[in-house]
């Protein structure tokens, strides 16, 4: 049996609990990206101690739809963010523009259910597989790279 990092992206996420309000963790201040990265994590303590943040004490989160396996999205996360993300069954991201918290779907209805959670092997990234529903982009679009392809010069293997 592993610990639960290594099973972490073998865990389902919880379903939300009727009546509760996923997201608004109690005695949690809002804007704590920054802070010292491991005391004080809302996560467990090998988790909290595998991630490498950046300066602002944020992971990339890389958003996958679970059963397509498209790409939607690129968001950030701190220890509490990932957090909520890991015990709500929704996505929440640090906004590193507004400073806050910001649960995906809770403007616009294109919410994120998620089906699992991985940490890369460096620490430095996440994976969070989902189920989207309507747009992933804020402009609208499936995903945030749709319609953005750049040109470049392909290889071929071998």
């Amino acid at each position: 049996m592993g610990t639960r990092l290594d099973l972490m992206s073998e865990q389902p996420a919880p379903s939300p609990t009727p009546g509760s309000t996923p997201g608004t963790a109690a005695g949690t201040a809002v804007g704590t990206a920054g802070s010292d990265p491991v005391s004080g994590s809302p996560l467990p303590a090998e988790i909290a101690a595998a991630l490498k943040r950046d300066s602002a004490g944020l992971v990339a989160a890389i958003v996958q739809q679970h059963d397509t396996h498209e790409v939607l999205m690129l968001g950030w996360m701190d220890d509490e963010a990932l957090n909520r993300t890991m015990t709500t069954g929704r996505v929440t991201f640090f906004s590193r523009s507004r400073q806050e918290y910001w649960r995906k779907g809770d403007t616009s209805g294109h919410v994120q259910w998620v089906k699992s959670v991985a940490l890369d092997c460096d620490g430095d990234a996440l994976l969070v597989r989902v189920d989207q529903v309507g747009a992933a982009c804020h402009t609208g679009t499936r995903t945030c790279f749709d319609g953005r392809s750049l040109d470049v010069v392909t290889g071929t293997a071998g």
